[in-house]
């Protein structure tokens, strides 16, 4: 059995939705990042990072979220989420989930918290206006990658597409949001309508009404 430690709309939210669509047992160990749970030292102990998410399976130990997500659809081939083999599709799977994790995401980190990279709390301002154009331009990239291909990384779902999909709804807030972009907007509906995609907004809170 699989035991993830997970906060809601964290990047726990993308492993949630493999464990869903795998279907196999899985305890749900809520870290309530109100009261600091991430950095006490129970959860330390498992994550120095201080960070969720952390999958539990067996005597492993894993964090970080895209290499739980790696990891689940490699362990759970029969669900073609990873093209198998060292192909083309394969090297392009692993080119837009490292732009996901290395440029999206991490450009998503310096939006939420810009007081982090600035000496001066005053010039945080500079910092959300510089990155917040810096996300749409990023977006721009995928929604035309989504024009060519009916998935991100090509024809055939991959984990990409829920990491997407994750990052996505983190993005909402923005001055032009992953729906304002034509062909990422119909990539997301068709992602929304998945059941395991529903099971864990709605656990998590998520209101999906705009994706349907």
């Amino acid at each position: 059995m699989y035991t993830l430690y997970y906060y809601p709309l964290n990047a726990s939210m993308a492993p949630r939705f493999l464990l869903d669509k795998i279907g196999a047992p899985c305890e749900l160990v809520l870290v309530d990042r109100e009261v600091r749970a991430q950095k006490s030292s129970g959860y330390l102990a498992l994550n120095p990072s201080g960070r969720i998410p952390t999958l539990l399976d067996g005597d492993l130990v894993l964090c970080e979220s895209p290499a739980i997500c790696l990891y689940l659809a490699e362990k759970h081939p029969e669900l073609n989420l990873i093209p198998r083999d060292v192909t083309p599709s394969r090297a392009l799977f692993y080119q837009w989930m490292m732009y996901l994790t290395n440029t999206l995401q991490a450009e998503l980190m310096v939006y939420f918290y810009p007081q982090r990279y600035v000496a001066n709390d005053a010039l945080a301002a500079n910092v959300l206006e510089a990155v917040e154009g810096r996300l749409i331009n990023i977006l721009a990239v995928i929604d035309s990658q989504l024009k060519q291909h009916e998935f991100l990384a090509g024809d055939t779902l991959t984990v990409c597409d829920y990491f997407l999909f994750m990052l996505c709804v983190w993005a909402d807030e923005l001055k032009k949001p992953p729906l304002g972009f034509t062909h990422l907007a119909q990539h997301l509906k068709k992602m929304a309508a998945l059941h395991e995609i529903r099971n864990v907004c709605r656990d998590e809170k998520v209101d999906l009404a705009d994706y349907l």
